[in-house]
């Protein structure tokens, strides 16, 4: 006989606690190995979960739209139907003992112990193997054999970009282009109640998540330098190939990206053991998400990715981002980050450093001013004002000022590059 206990999952690292979004599965519903039963809200984005165990889910211990810390029992799951009303009287006496640890343990309990593991569970868990479920379906497609693969995910997690990496390297001459995830269909939740006057309303979990963020980063020092840039060239060069499906974001990301190869200080964090140098380019784009929150998707290695599938990747991380089914290396993994809020119009604003990282780049509206031109006549040309936050135990007022000019540069005088 054996029954298992579903664990709240730890999604994130700064994960306390999660949210059910929804069940799966019911009670008394047949689930297969590697099959999702929950879906869970982390403090970023909406997780399936999957059981590497056959049977049935036999109790819900934390109902839909309801919280758990992590570590803590969710949910049972009975091997046999006949263990069913066992699973369930177990639960009503308290006979099982939940641990909170918040990695997949094994369960204790006068049954057979087993192990549930989840998403983000260890990758050879029990020998077993973790693999997120775009990972799953991208091996299919391209023939992939998942137990050949070393996991480079959360915990050793097999996700999309080792399944991709796998390929380019038996395919060296001619790599399979990266697919377009699919978008997941959105679990319908109930909308909104409207907001009285004078009511009260409780933060969501990404908003909470925002808060912690926030306060953790006023215990760092920090400092802001800014720049004037010309975006004419830029401005020319997006006109030319937004047909072919370009985003302003992306153009700045790569700029921003190409840049910091110059600059590997500004790429670059600070630790208690000392400065920590990436060993990638990844640019967060801030988001701000409709429900409440900011989100971060990642544009990883956005200096030697080209515009062209820079721009498709940003397209797939926005959309996946509004339903929160981004996987946690799409939005943990960002080395420095871009706050564009110059789409709505501001000129130029401050923006605050992100926890884990050395700087931020607050970038305002590119608006029409009257500017000397190089033989010393007025005429017109489009500025934007930029605004670089920076970790001041690392990162000095002239190494922020170098790669502001060094910025300023490549967008005045050489856009054309950013599509090489």
């Amino acid at each position: 006989m054996s029954i298992h206990e579903v664990f709240m999952p730890a999604l994130s690292s700064t994960m306390t606690e999660g949210k059910i979004v929804s069940w799966i599965k019911s009670p008394g519903d047949k689930v297969e190995k590697g099959e999702t039963v929950v879906v869970v809200e982390s403090d970023k984005a909406d997780m399936d979960v999957e059981t590497f165990y056959e049977g049935y889910l036999a109790h819900i211990i934390v109902q839909s739209g309801e919280s758990a810390p992590v570590g803590s029992a969710i949910a049972y799951i009975a091997e046999t139907e006949a263990e069913i009303a066992t699973a369930k009287n177990l639960a009503n006496s308290g006979s099982v003992t939940t641990t909170t640890t918040p990695e997949p343990v094994a369960a204790t309990a006068p049954v057979e112990t087993s192990t549930f593991a989840t998403q983000n569970g260890s990758n050879h868990q029990e020998g077993r193997l973790v693999i997120s479920p775009r990972a799953r379906k991208l091996a299919k497609e391209l023939k992939v054999d998942l137990t050949t693969l070393k996991g480079s995910g959360p915990y050793g997690r097999i996700v999309a970009e080792d399944v991709e990496s796998a390929v380019s390297k038996t395919k060296p001459t001619a790599p399979a282009p990266k697919p377009a995830p699919a978008l997941p269909v959105p679990v319908a939740t109930p909308a909104p109640a409207p907001i009285l006057s004078g009511q009260t309303v409780p933060l969501t979990t990404f908003q909470n998540a925002v808060v912690r963020n926030m306060v953790a980063s006023l215990a760092v020092p920090v400092f802001r330098v800014g720049y004037t840039i010309t975006t004419d060239g830029l401005d020319k060069l997006y006109k030319q190939i937004k047909s072919k499906g370009v985003t302003m974001t992306a153009l700045l990301a790569k700029a921003v990206a190409v840049t910091l190869q110059k600059h590997p200080l500004l790429n670059a964090s600070y630790s208690d053991q000392g400065i920590v140098y990436h060993s990638g380019i990844n640019i967060s784009v801030a988001v701000a998400m409709d429900d409440g929150g900011l989100i971060t998707p990642v544009l990883q290695n956005a200096d030697i990715v080209d515009i062209y599938s820079l721009s498709r990747t940003w397209k797939s991380l926005v959309e996946r981002a509004r339903v929160k089914q981004l996987q946690p290396e799409e939005y943990n993994s960002g080395t420095f980050t871009l706050s564009n809020l110059g789409m709505f119009g501001v000129d130029t604003f401050d923006a605050i450093l992100p926890p884990g990282q050395g700087s931020i780049l607050a970038i305002g509206a590119s608006r029409p001013q009257v500017v000397a031109t190089s033989e010393g006549l007025l005429g017109m040309g489009q500025q934007m004002q930029v605004n670089i936050t920076c970790d001041h135990r690392i990162i000095y007022g002239a190494h922020a000022a170098a790669f502001l000019q060094d910025l300023a540069k490549l967008i005045e005088t050489n856009p054309q590059s950013l599509t090489m």
